[in-house]
């Protein structure tokens, strides 16, 4: 009984993956998987890589502006 139950299972969701995909593209297409930006693979690692070091600079500025503050309040 039980793998009979199982087939139904299995022939009723087995195209559920491809529906998913039709519906995702309809929405909005590849949205995140468009690399046609105009750029060589080597101006995208180095736009990438000022990208990382603006990002790493700002956590540091802010990692050393709150433990300035934090040191006052002992008491």
């Amino acid at each position: 009984m039980t793998h009979i139950l199982l087939q139904f299972y299995i022939i009723e969701r087995g195209n559920q993956r491809e529906k998913d995909r039709e519906r995702a593209n309809a929405r909005g297409g590849a949205k995140g998987k468009n690399k046609d930006d105009g750029l060589t693979p080597e101006q995208r690692r180095e736009r990438d890589g000022k990208a990382l070091q603006e990002k790493a600079a700002k956590k540091a500025e802010k990692a050393a502006g709150s433990g300035d503050a934090g040191g006052d309040h002992l008491p």
